[in-house]
């Protein structure tokens, strides 16, 4: 019992394969190309016998090893086996996918439990299991479109999403050089520049900190899709406009966030600085500014995802005849959804990275915080 318990997803994953095996066939008797009796058979042994594995006092590592790839080999035959099939899968096809599921999920939990003797293994399996968790969710996605035969305009599988972006990366590329290097990152600079300068400002004078404060919360509030007409009208339809819109969106979470960090300092440490005779300027180098970087990186990622949405949001108003957004709203009147999904999975892939990079510049300034230390 005790066993059983410490891999209750092996148990789970046992029974789901005994029931699958009690209703087969896997596909609908009219299927295309059914399954063939060798890849049926090493299916249920990989599954089965994964699971009983799972009960076994292997090292962590070992069976971390054969889950993954007994998961992973069962569910490529899987899908492999469904294409050219869809929408013919039956009961026990996705009893299976569960089963191959359950051990992928017991495969993660035995690789959260290890403690590697190293830094790079440490690296290695901090990026391996959120790997494994994201593409399961793509391999379940996948499942579901074919195996159910979901229509295709209203939600292609990854594979599809993954063939167009293969043979649209020029036409990616252009959209990514229009949107991301001219608006977004543009706009970015001077919006969040902008912000800091006015916040250092807004802290020296009173009336300022005291006017543009409300203000600032009040135009964080604007909806993009009122501004991003006015910008066109006012800029043109090029870059110059979705940056002017990017720069209005960046502007004040940045301005608000630093005026609330340039706060943060303690009363004691700012006697401190007044005992050593310290100017404003002097204070605010040494002390005041170091304190309120947790702050200022706060506004720069939040910051980060802003900029992209409000870049892609400002293209559905007018654009040249390239950029995220215009092939995003041009592509699905066409109904190419997945030319679509691909931009939406470069848009989502330029958003992470452009985000994990400001974190590991905060990571790497603010290693003193609390919150960094423990990493």
């Amino acid at each position: 019992m005790t066993v059983a318990l410490r891999s209750w997803q092996g148990a789970m994953a046992l029974l789901l394969c005994l029931a699958a095996l009690a209703s087969l066939p896997l596909m609908a008797a009219d299927a295309p190309s059914p399954f063939g009796t060798g890849s049926l058979a090493v299916i249920f042994l990989l599954v089965a016998g994964a699971a009983l594995v799972s009960f076994t006092r292997l090292s962590q590592s070992l069976l971390a090893a054969v889950l993954f790839l007994a998961a992973h080999l069962a569910v490529w035959l899987l899908l492999a086996g469904i294409a050219g099939n869809e929408g013919k899968a039956t009961l026990a096809f996705f009893l299976m996918i569960a089963a191959c599921w359950l051990l992928a999920w017991r495969c993660v939990t035995v690789l959260s439990g290890i403690r590697a003797k190293s830094k790079t293994g440490d690296t290695f399996l901090r990026l391996l299991i959120p790997a494994i968790f994201g593409a399961w969710i793509l391999i379940l996605w996948e499942a579901a479109t074919r195996g159910a035969g979901i229509p295709f305009i209203l939600l292609p599988p990854p594979s599809s999403i993954g063939a167009r972006l293969v043979s649209s990366v020029p036409i990616l590329w252009a959209d990514v050089q229009q949107t991301i290097f001219k608006a977004v990152l543009f706009g970015y600079v001077v919006g969040c520049a902008s912000g800091f300068v006015v916040a250092i400002l807004a802290d020296r004078i009173a009336f300022l900190r005291r006017g543009l404060l409300p203000i600032g919360n009040l135009m964080s509030a604007l909806p993009i899709i009122g501004v991003a007409p006015i910008m066109v009208m006012w800029f043109g339809f090029d870059w110059h406009s979705k940056a002017a819109v990017v720069i209005i969106m960046t502007f004040f979470p940045m301005l608000v966030n630093t005026v609330a960090g340039l706060g943060a300092s303690g009363a004691m440490e700012r006697d401190l600085m007044r005992s050593y005779a310290s100017d404003y300027w002097q204070t605010l180098i040494k002390l005041r500014l170091p304190a309120a970087m947790p702050f200022i990186f706060n506004a720069l990622k939040i910051n980060s995802t802003l900029a992209l949405i409000g870049a892609i949001v400002a293209e559905f108003f007018g654009t040249p005849i390239v950029g995220m957004g215009f092939r995003i709203s041009t592509e699905i009147g066409r109904m190419n959804v997945d030319m679509v999904w691909a931009e939406i999975a470069v848009a989502a892939l330029v958003g992470s990275v452009f985000y994990g990079v400001v974190a590991l510049g905060e990571r790497a300034t603010t290693f003193w915080h609390p919150s960094n230390r423990g990493g």
